[in-house]
């Protein structure tokens, strides 16, 4: 069984929209629908699988990027709307997508230490458990901005 690369790449970029815990998976009727970024082929597993690692490399929840339906809820948890675009945070997060997967194929395929192939980066990367990436080096979990 051979595994698509862009699956595998997009799949371990930038990880996750929501905590497992309050992910509310598809049901086996529902075809994600408004795929922009991720393959239209993906599968349900595959798709829940990038919105776990979404969810864990920013610390949200499902509601962060997609629309809650307001009164109604499935299995316990809030209705969502995925396909909505009401949310800005998910075209950012799209725009994200495509920024780490240009990143890791146009610089980092091509580039080795020692001889051997870096690996790629991922929304945790620079995220770290966070909506916001660190962009500098005061921004780092445990540092002491008072410092000189």
């Amino acid at each position: 069984m051979r595994i698509n690369k862009k699956t595998i790449l997009i799949a371990s970029l930038c990880g996750g929209m929501i905590f497992m815990q309050s992910f509310v998976p598809l049901q086996h009727n529902d075809k994600a629908t408004n795929l922009k970024v991720l393959p239209k082929d993906i599968s349900e597993k595959e798709l829940h699988d990038v919105m776990r690692t979404f969810s864990k490399s920013l610390g949200v929840h499902c509601d962060f990027c997609h629309v809650k339906v307001e009164g109604q809820m499935e299995g316990g948890h809030p209705k969502m709307d995925f396909a909505a675009d009401t949310k800005p945070e998910k075209n950012t997060a799209r725009d994200m997508m495509r920024m780490t997967m240009a990143i890791n194929n146009d610089h980092i395929s091509k580039m080795k230490i020692d001889g051997h192939k870096m690996e790629e980066i991922a929304c945790v990367t620079c995220h770290m458990g966070r909506t916001s990436p660190i962009v500098s080096v005061d921004s780092l979990p445990g540092q002491n901005k008072d410092r000189h």
